[in-house]
């Protein structure tokens, strides 16, 4: 009778155990990697392709949420408050996490305490196109203009503390020139207005302008970054056109909320490295226009504070507001 009871003490102990070690298998359940935007765009695009990689490689669903507004607020809001528990994901893009801080006051969550960086996905690089009307074919001769006509050259973008905003901003700064910045509801609309030549200058990724330069609608005059891209082998970098220290390069990256296990962010790390890094991914990201990169978590930080460090400081000195 002793020995029936020490063994049912013995299993008794033993299943709470299992229970609690089954419980912390990760993932047993669908993961939601938040999107600060709404589909279509560059980070739906981007949390969609890691997603079918990951749920392919880790035998659960990960699922795009896309809660857009609020210039990227909403999305980061609800991830620095949900669960760090690894099932609640934020796609980060560059030009949200980094500058909002500059733009938004009482913000309700912070770049660095709210979140556990994961992992850089990839890299975006920008263009700089102008209208056919513009009577300039390099960037050098485009500043000339822009120099001899001051506050008579406008910018197109899509929004107000948008990338293209503080871009086209850093870049008249940089070049000692005075354009007229117009805003639009979406990047379709402005590029639009710089097809037509209503708006003289416009800063977007490659691929939205690729048809048009090709087709001798719109003329680039630089590649804002180190490299130049693939795409337009013969566009110059800015460095090379003469300008230098605007290198407008975006990125989309993977935070948790703060606090999440080292071993939920290890599992992570280690998936998105493989899937970063596959042929697929990289051939889907390149056919976007953008490039593959990955970076871990302790990386991923250190990108994170310079590159707040650096926006914020940019945005202030040049006094951009989001609204």
């Amino acid at each position: 009778m002793n020995i029936r009871f020490l063994l049912l003490a013995v299993l008794s102990a033993c299943l709470p155990s299992t229970a609690v070690h089954a419980q912390g298998e990760y993932p047993n359940k669908p993961v939601s990697i938040v999107v600060p935007g709404a589909p279509g765009g560059g980070g739906d695009f981007t949390a969609r392709l890691l997603a079918d990689e990951l749920t392919k490689s880790m035998g659960k669903s990960f699922v795009v949420d896309n809660r857009p507004g609020a210039g990227g607020n909403i999305a980061s809001t609800y991830v620095a408050r949900a669960q760090p528990d690894g099932y609640t994901l934020l796609l980060a893009y560059s030009g949200t996490h980094v500058a909002n801080p500059a733009l938004f006051s009482n913000l309700q969550w912070d770049p660095i305490k709210s979140f556990t960086p994961v992992a850089l996905l990839i890299t975006s690089p920008q263009v700089i196109v102008v209208s056919n009307n513009v009577p300039a074919k390099t960037l050098t001769e485009f500043v000339a203009y822009a120099r001899a006509n001051p506050g008579k050259v406008n910018y197109a973008s899509s929004g107000n503390g948008t990338l293209q905003h503080i871009g086209s901003e850093l870049l008249a700064f940089r070049t000692g020139t005075k354009m007229v910045h117009v805003p639009y509801k979406g990047a379709g609309a402005a590029l639009s207005d710089v097809l037509s030549g209503r708006v003289e200058l416009l800063i977007t990724t490659p691929p939205a302008v690729v048809a048009h330069i090709r087709g001798g609608s719109l003329r680039p005059l630089a590649i804002a970054s180190k490299t130049r891209h693939p795409m337009l082998p013969d566009v110059p970098t800015t460095s090379q056109a003469g300008v230098q220290d605007v290198e407008l390069d975006a990125w989309f990256a993977i935070y948790a909320p703060a606090g999440t296990p080292a071993p939920v962010v290890n599992r992570l790390v280690g998936e998105i490295e493989k899937a970063v890094k596959s042929p697929e991914f990289k051939r889907r990201a390149e056919e976007s226009g953008t490039y593959a990169t990955f970076m871990g978590p302790a990386d991923l930080d250190k990108l994170t504070r310079t590159e707040l460090s650096y926006w914020s400081d940019i945005i202030k000195k040049l006094n951009i507001k989001a609204e």
